[in-house]
């Protein structure tokens, strides 16, 4: 009875003929428009209606969509265990089955409603898959299933709707109007698409054959199975309904389903202008019953009712397969009836003649689809002044033209001469978000509501100006409150949105400047840009033009020491080290004698900074610093090398012979000294960027020195009873320490041999001959020495804190406190011997609850008119290891004998890596020290005579 048109055999199946009915398999729609298959002359200019069956399929056992196939087919068509054999690609989601004797071409449309593609997308998700992303995947599959609904909505005449069971599902209202809205969209697009085919003029206009007509497939549970007389609980017996139960939940559900499609406007009266139309006159619902509790009974009974003999049909006499098959359909009808195909459905009576006969689905379809084959079309328009709507029955061959060009549009994979229109196509789908995402749209809504209450919360207690970690820390408090109020899968992005509008606000004339000073308090200005050299500062440009400003000031004295003036607060190392102490030069100190540290010369007009060095790997860093770990303990035994004549101080009556380990010095050998890297010829093309220590490369000079050496005077400038008389210093702290250097006491009879000391010859007077020197001086300095063996060398170690206020210091936790006349009594061995710190608690703290410190600003060295050679080599560690550690740019320096020098340290350390900052009130202050043997004293070789 059905023979296809064409048929693809199993490849598992050897090869059959074209005739072998029994190895027709339905193919994908992307294969049957693409197969070039012969075609019979005689069917050539047959009509062809077409057929769709979408829907979904219930998670219980039951009639599925490929089983009412079967049933429509008459024949195992549809495997109802097994998959689309080509791997469920988008391709395959619509299936295609054609029988040429009943001209009728069935389309199977799958989707994530159906078990197996559900199955089949559940899979796809990863374990670790987000909310929002499998929010995402679904979209997305509910978008190709729209594409694929308005496709086959274009190229059919009849649709069946499948449901899972006796309820209509309201969501086919949202997903119609939505299906409606995009066809809206694309209707230009697809008339695009086919204006080249042969077909007639209101199909390329309309894009459609004719507007379909939507038939429903319901399934009717267990709960509403009735007995098999058709008898209801609560009626009478004897007067039985004329419509079954099944027949009148049908008009139920048909007056429901009309009402609702009318309500939403779906269905219009004009029904060229909607998506679908369903018939006036004719039943569009039909309910599938349910199956009998007993599958055995059932068996049994359908096949005591073929074997048994009916009387012979009034029809002509069918001979061969049709006629068990012909037997098959006659079974359908209760009391032995037959009836024809083509009847209506209702028509029929039973055997009492009270009760109307349900019809079978093959039945309530083909009233349908004879309407189609007949070329009488759909009359479905109501109202006052219906319009004809238009109707064409095409050949095989046009509707195979017109198909493709859709399916390449909307479906497949496009043409290079459609690839434009299908890709216009998927930019169309925004419109589907409104009518089918509803849960993005409540998340939308909500997310909305829940960003000003975020906005509110980041805004609180704001100051007008802010930095990055206060604006961190709102920004938190703004997500907590959007996360309680927050909801869906639209979170993620309304949560990047409030970063956004966060950020917005805060760079938006709110953002404070970043940069610390480098006593680490930030600028108080608003976000702005530094002035250019020779640019002056600019309030009203955006943004604007201004120097740096945390709005702390501070009190130093000048180079010596002589002159205070406040000072801001600076936030580079030149401000801190060189400018500020330029100005005030300027106005005391700048005539005096000074010993200038070399700085960076440039040769070339544009020279530029060195870069820094690639930091060491930590096996070697290690290992260069464990000989500086072992030259340390070395020089904390003595201030004083081995190879120098002057022993520490006696001036508390100490006598020669604890110069012990200084006797063998004059039998040492004295090493000629290699030339270093730092005595090499220093660069002229790159300069050194930040200040000299111990981690810089070698050869480089700064642009500034970040150090001063100047002399106050000559040695009789300082009175040790006075002290010093500079302003800022508190009462009694002003004295410098006292260093009694003795030179080595000699025998008469060696009094006039002489000894090598520092690699050269020195002669020693004889006893009771003064050395040249000036005598009768004040302070003792110019008298004749004691026992003319002894030197004085004072020494004083000088703190100064943000206020101004300066003490000599005597100890690592000392003050020098002088009540009485007579100067200073305690030595300088113990400030000489011991790693000074840079740090201290200043001894005038204020009425707040932050303590102040006091830096490390200036050594004092009063050196006598002797022959002497003090040495100065300062070494400051700023920091916790691995700190490195500071000097001079040059370091062994010798102090000219007969002068009160001063060596001012840095205000602030800073290396190429960025500032290295005072310590915190809870840091210990041990890590920030100077290291001893700062001083080293010698005796001076004589002039020649």
């Amino acid at each position: 009875m059905c023979a296809s048109l064409f048929s693809f055999p199993d490849p598992t199946a050897g090869s059959p003929t074209m005739k072998d009915s029994n190895a027709a398999l339905p193919v994908s729609m992307g294969t049957l428009l693409r197969a070039d298959l012969p075609e019979d002359a005689a069917h050539r200019d047959d009509g062809l209606c077409v057929v769709g069956v979408l829907g979904k399929s219930g998670a219980r056992p039951g009639p599925q969509k490929e089983t009412l196939l079967n049933d429509l087919a008459d024949k195992h068509v549809f495997s109802l265990f097994g998959g689309p054999r080509d791997g469920g690609t988008p391709d395959s989601h619509i299936r295609a089955f054609h029988l040429r004797e009943s001209r009728v071409l069935y389309l199977l449309l799958s989707s994530v409603g159906d078990g197996r593609q559900l199955l089949r997308a559940c899979e796809s998700l990863s374990a670790g898959t987000g909310h929002s992303d499998a929010h995402d995947v679904w979209t997305r599959l509910d978008r190709q299933h729209c594409l694929h609904l308005l496709y086959v909505f274009s190229v059919c005449h009849v649709l069946l709707l499948v449901h899972p069971n006796q309820t209509f599902d309201v969501t086919h209202d949202r997903l119609f109007r939505a299906l409606d809205a995009l066809r809206q969209k694309v209707l230009p697009l697809m008339r695009a698409a086919v204006k080249d085919c042969a077909v007639s003029k209101e199909w390329k206009l309309n894009c459609r054959p004719c507007p379909p007509r939507l038939l429903f497939v319901f399934q009717m549970s267990g709960s509403l199975k009735v007995s098999a007389h058709g008898s209801e609980s609560g009626g009478n017996p004897d007067k039985p309904k004329k419509h079954s139960p099944r027949r009148r939940l049908q008009h139920a559900l048909e007056d429901q389903i009309y009402r609702i499609f009318r309500k939403s406007r779906v269905l219009t009266n004009q029904s060229s202008n909607c998506l679908f139309t369903v018939p006036a006159n004719q039943a569009f619902v039909y309910v599938i019953p349910a199956d009998d509790e007993d599958p055995v009974g059932a068996l049994l009974g359908q096949l005591r009712s073929v074997c048994t003999l009916c009387e012979p049909d009034p029809g002509p006499v069918v001979s061969g397969p049709r006629r068990y098959q012909q037997a098959r359909r006659s079974t359908r009808l209760p009391g032995g009836g037959v009836g024809a195909v083509g009847e209506p459905a209702g028509v029929l009576m039973g055997a009492g003649g009270g009760q109307l006969v349900d019809c079978s689905l093959r039945e309530f379809l083909w009233q349908h689809v004879e309407l189609v084959l007949t070329k009488k079309g759909f009359d479905d328009s109501v109202g006052r002044n219906p319009q004809p709507s238009h109707f064409e029955l095409p050949t095989y061959s046009k509707w195979v033209q017109v198909a493709s060009r859709l399916h390449q549009v909307l479906v497949g994979d496009p043409d290079e001469d459609v690839a434009d229109l299908a890709l216009k196509v998927q930019g169309q789908l925004k419109v589907l978000e409104g009518f089918l995402d509803a849960d993005t749209k409540f998340s939308e809504n909500r997310c909305q509501k829940a960003l000003p209450l975020a906005h509110s919360a980041y805004q609180s207690n704001l100051p007008h100006n802010y930095t990055t970690t206060v604006h961190k820390n709102q920004l938190a408090q703004a997500l907590r409150v959007y996360s309680q109020h927050a909801r869906g899968v639209a979170f993620q992005r309304y949560a990047l949105q409030l970063h956004e509008d966060c950020y917005k606000f805060w760079s938006n004339g709110h953002q404070l400047c970043e940069e610390r000073s480098l006593t680490d308090q930030h600028c108080v200005h608003k976000f702005h840009l530094l002035p250019q050299p020779g640019e002056k500062t600019d309030v009203d440009r955006n943004p604007p033009v201004l120097n740096h400003n945390s709005r702390g000031r501070s009190t130093s004295a000048c180079n010596c020491g002589r002159k205070q003036a406040p000072r801001e607060d600076p936030f580079d190392v030149q401000a801190a080290n060189y400018d500020f102490y330029q100005l005030l030069e300027e106005k005391c100190c700048g005539k005096l004698e000074r010993i200038d540290f070399p700085v960076f010369q440039p040769s070339t007009p544009d020279p530029a900074p060195a870069c820094p060095p690639a930091p060491r790997p930590p096996s070697e860093a290690s290992a260069s610093s464990e000989p500086q770990q072992a030259k340390e303990p070395s020089a904390a035994q003595s201030h004083t090398p081995a190879d120098t004549s002057l022993s520490l101080d006696l001036s508390l009556g100490q006598s020669s012979d604890s110069l012990g380990p200084y006797g063998d010095a004059e039998r040492a050998e004295v090493q000629p000294k290699r030339p270093s890297l730092v005595d090499r010829q220093p660069s002229t093309v790159e300069y050194l960027p930040g200040m000299m220590h111990s981690g810089c490369p070698k050869g480089l000079l700064p642009k500034f020195s970040s150090w001063s050496l100047v002399k106050l005077g000559p040695a009789k400038s300082y009175n040790c009873h006075t002290g010093l008389e500079q302003p800022g210093f508190l009462p009694g702290s002003s004295f410098l320490l006292p260093w009694d250097l003795v030179i080595r006491s000699r025998s008469e009879e060696d009094a006039g041999l002489t000894e090598p000391l520092d690699g050269g010859a020195s002669s020693w007077p004889a006893p009771n001959k003064t050395l040249v020197g000036k005598r009768g001086s004040t302070g003792g300095l110019g008298r004749s020495r004691r026992r003319d063996d002894v030197a004085r060398v004072f020494v004083g170690f000088e703190y100064e804190d943000a206020r101004g206020r300066r003490f000599v210091s005597c100890g690592p936790d000392k003050i020098v406190k002088v009540l009485g006349p007579g100067g200073a009594k305690d030595p300088a061995t113990r400030v000489l011997n011991t790693d000074m710190p840079l740090y201290i608690p200043s001894p005038s703290q204020g009425r707040g609850l932050k303590s102040h410190f006091a830096q490390l600003t200036r050594l004092f060295v009063v050196v006598p008119d002797a022959p002497l050679e003090v040495t100065l080599n300062p070494q400051v560690q700023p920091g916790p290891p691995p700190c490195p550690l500071f000097h001079p740019e040059q370091t062994d320096l010798v102090l000219p004998p007969d002068g009160f020098w001063v060596l001012r340290f840095p205000y602030s350390y800073a290396t190429d890596r960025g500032p290295c900052l005072p310590p915190k009130e809870n840091q210990p202050l041990n890590n920030y020290k100077v290291l001893r043997a700062m001083l080293r004293a010698a005796t001076a070789n004589p002039p020649p005579p």
